[in-house]
């Protein structure tokens, strides 16, 4: 009963060792691939390898197991397919303009005993398409509730939807998600309420969708909304600080949507008003004082009207300087003057001195040197007289 049992172990020792010693743990003619992502319309580049190919050909197949390429060969008519690289090591294709129909599992295989193959799963990225808004039909009431829907189709695997006015945020309903007819993509919804002030009048809502196959890049929609609502008004003076027989002119600027169409002008206590028209603007072409008082424009529109108030208070007229400002000025200007030609003067004559005094000095230099003083002189002749021919000079 010993030998019999034993022989399976030296069959299993015989496999494991195989002449040559050849280590057939370690399966050097399996080929590698890898899974691929890429998006409707991209390429993708399918490449398989294997180490020891056994003097073999590698082959690649679609997910409906058509050979694609056998070694350099092209098996199947298909423009999009096209050879990268062919080596005994290596089969790399490439296929263009990829569609949804294009996913699935890609074979590699090498015809070796027993044949080895290696699979690569291509997934392909549905794009979502450009969002559409819907809901906004016309021009809102200040206060309004208004509901906006967005949706997109296409996206592979679903698009998210996002909401946002100008540069702030919306809260919207969480996306919506469902299956296109064709099986594979999905189309995406959300919608989004809220309530319109007159701030919102002119404001863009925006609708982006969000997706990996967009790679960053925005693909949204706009809708800009339009908000009605009642006028404002404010009273604006020119000049501002007005004076008795000035000309004044007090502008009504009226904002509202509709823009105020008439403007009513009043001054308490007087009946009736002042004036009615198209024209915002109040002139007094000659200011008295009897035209202070309260004024007040009515901007009207056909969301309403609005009411602004302007106290005017005519100041007296610009004073006239007196005679004695004008004598103090004048008499002001005679001693500048006067100061100014004595600063000339002090600095000619500064000069003056400063050039004569080295002339001067120059000249007592030279004259000290050529003559004798007087003490000198007066030896000379007393030396003269007592000494006949012999001359000597003695000086002190």
């Amino acid at each position: 009963m010993g030998a019999p049992s034993a022989l399976p172990l030296l069959l299993l020792f015989a496999c494991c060792w195989a002449p040559g010693g050849a280590n057939l743990s370690q399966d050097d003619s399996q080929p590698w691939t890898s899974d691929e992502t890429v998006v409707a319309g991209g390429t993708v580049v399918l490449k398989c390898q294997v180490k020891d190919h056994e003097d073999s050909s590698l082959q690649w197949s679609n997910p409906a197991q058509q050979t694609l390429y056998f070694g350099e060969k092209r098996a199947l008519r298909d423009n999009r397919i096209q050879l990268v690289s062919s080596t005994p090591h290596e089969l790399s294709i490439s296929i263009s303009n990829v569609a949804l129909a294009d996913e699935g599992e890609y074979t590699c295989s090498i015809f070796t005993m027993p044949v080895r193959t290696a699979k690569s799963l291509v997934t392909v990225l549905g794009i979502p398409q450009k969002p559409i808004i819907t809901g906004y039909k016309s021009s809102l009431r200040e206060k309004d509730t208004m509901t906006l829907n967005c949706h997109s189709s296409g996206s592979k695997p679903a698009a998210q939807l996002t909401w946002r006015k100008g540069d702030q945020e919306l809260h919207g309903e969480p996306t919506r998600i469902q299956e296109d007819s064709n099986g594979k993509t999905f189309t995406v919804s959300s919608s989004v309420t809220l309530q319109v002030t007159r701030e919102d009048d002119g404001a863009d809502i925006v609708c982006s969708v969000n997706h990996e196959s967009l790679k960053g890049a925005d693909r949204s929609t706009s809708q800009h909304i339009e908000v009605l609502y009642t006028p404002t008004a404010m009273i604006r003076p020119d000049p501002p600080h007005p004076r008795e027989g000035q000309k004044l002119s007090l502008h009504c600027e009226g904002r509202g949507n509709p823009v105020p169409q008439k403007y009513l002008w009043m001054k308490e206590g007087s009946d009736p008003p002042l004036k009615t028209t198209q024209e915002s603007a109040l002139i007094f072409p000659f200011l008295n004082k009897s035209d202070s008082g309260i004024y007040g424009c009515t901007a009207i529109s056909n969301m309403g009207s609005y009411t602004a108030y302007f106290t005017l208070n005519v100041n007296d007229p610009s004073p006239v300087p007196s005679s004695t400002s004008t004598y103090h000025a004048i008499i002001g200007g005679i001693v500048a003057f006067i100061v100014f030609l004595l600063l000339i003067l002090l600095i000619f004559l500064g000069h003056y001195l400063i050039r004569h005094k080295g002339t001067y000095l120059t000249h007592e230099a030279k004259g000290s040197d050529d003559a004798p003083d007087a003490d000198t002189a007066i030896i000379n002749a007393e030396g003269g007289q007592s000494g006949g021919d012999d001359k000597k000079e003695y000086f002190i």
